[in-house]
């Protein structure tokens, strides 16, 4: 692929990235909000974050999650011949995954924030809501911390793939 085009996927993922940071500490300052505050802020924060969670966050970490491993598939750095690579690649997908797990959860506060007589038993889910995007933001700074950082050490298939054709020394 001509460098342009690499050059391209990597502003995309850039993009992608960054943008799911941004929408989920806008969830995470919504489910704080909806915490022990007046009902009318409650409901309104529950039915953004419900706009936030599918609308922003699901296709920007889906995008990333695709473009990171388009990118790993056509760069030198491969989708599993590094550590910092493959654990990129599993920090997102857990993050995907949490989400799609909160989902009921994000839509049982969207649902009561709906209703007429707001019930204040669902405190175990907006304190559920609350700590995974807690969560999330701590294991994309990770993730970002890896890109930034490219810690040392590759696969033993990076290894293989590697040394077994006289390659280059380990870059890291």
């Amino acid at each position: 692929m001509k460098a342009g085009a690499r050059k391209f996927l990597l502003l995309l993922h850039i993009l992608t990235s960054v943008g799911t940071v941004g929408a989920v500490a806008a969830f995470w300052a919504l489910a704080l909000l909806g915490q022990g505050v007046e009902e009318a802020a409650a409901r309104g924060a529950y039915l953004a974050m419900e706009i936030i969670a599918w609308w922003v966050i699901l296709p920007l970490l889906g995008g990333a999650l695709l473009i990171g491993v388009l990118q790993s598939l056509i760069s030198s750095w491969g989708l599993v011949r590094h550590y910092w690579v493959v654990g990129k690649l599993a920090l997102t997908a857990v993050a995907l995954g949490v989400l799609m797990l909160q989902s009921g959860g994000i839509g049982m506060m969207a649902n009561t924030a709906r209703e007429i007589d707001w019930p204040w038993s669902t405190e175990p889910v907006q304190q559920s809501l609350l700590v995974h995007a807690s969560g999330g933001l701590l294991v994309l700074a990770l993730a970002t911390l890896l890109s930034v950082y490219k810690p040392r050490g590759m696969t033993p298939y990076g290894w293989r793939v590697t040394f077994a054709a006289g390659g280059p020394e380990d870059r890291g």
